[in-house]
């Protein structure tokens, strides 16, 4: 589908490593972070990346022919979702309870706790920063964590909870960090890829399994 308006030109993503990518921040999500997940048979766009002409160009370049899917942690990650799946067709797949967020979007799939994609990513739901939150591990050769808003970065090499005016539930999303803490094999380490901004990792991307930090109250 062709979209009615041009986009701005923006810029285009990041690659970070020979399957990942990261996108600008997109305004339109709180300047939050969207990834693509280089995997077959099925490439993942992780979150809304700004609607660019830059943005469109890289995924459909990224795409090269295949049918990815696109991946949503949480509604602060939506932006202008919409707009771009028209313009590819890509199948959404969301938690549940955030599916009445996107009535115009087809196809669209749900899980209820978990969720497992066509190329073994794993879909967990961790309810506390919006009632659908969620987060995405690749396993090894990715070896990644997508966290989403659950997790936010602090400092360079940290990230963590952080407890603030948009947080849905403070204590749900305490009991979803449990969760996912025993949920992640006991022998695995990925590294963590946060939704937020990543102003405060001061020009890190990634970061180590180890830099998970306890929770913060700023409310």
């Amino acid at each position: 589908m062709t979209l009615t308006t041009t986009p701005e030109v923006g810029r285009a993503p990041q690659q970070l490593r020979s399957d990942l990518w990261l996108f600008p921040p997109n305004r339109d999500s709180q300047g939050g972070s969207a990834w693509w997940l280089d995997c077959d048979p099925e490439p993942v766009l992780i979150d809304c990346p700004p609607l660019t002409q830059a943005t469109l160009t890289a995924l459909e370049t990224l795409a090269a022919g295949r049918q990815p899917r696109i991946l949503v942690t949480s509604r602060e990650g939506h932006g202008r979702l919409r707009r771009i799946q028209e313009r590819f067709g890509w199948p959404v797949l969301v938690q549940e309870q955030e599916a009445y967020l996107l009535p115009n979007i087809t196809p669209l799939d749900t899980f209820v706790d978990t969720a497992t994609t066509a190329s073994g990513l794993r879909l967990l739901w961790t309810p506390g920063p919006t009632p659908g939150s969620c987060v995405v591990l690749a396993p090894p050769p990715a070896d990644l964590l997508f966290c989403g808003r659950l997790l936010i970065p602090l400092a360079p090499g940290r990230l963590g909870p952080v407890r603030h005016g948009r947080t849905f539930h403070w204590p749900r999303q305490l009991r979803s960090l449990e969760a996912l803490r025993k949920w992640i094999p006991s022998d695995a380490s990925p590294q963590l890829a946060s939704g937020s901004g990543l102003g405060a990792l001061r020009g890190e991307r990634l970061v180590p399994f180890g830099g998970w930090q306890p929770a913060t109250d700023l409310s």
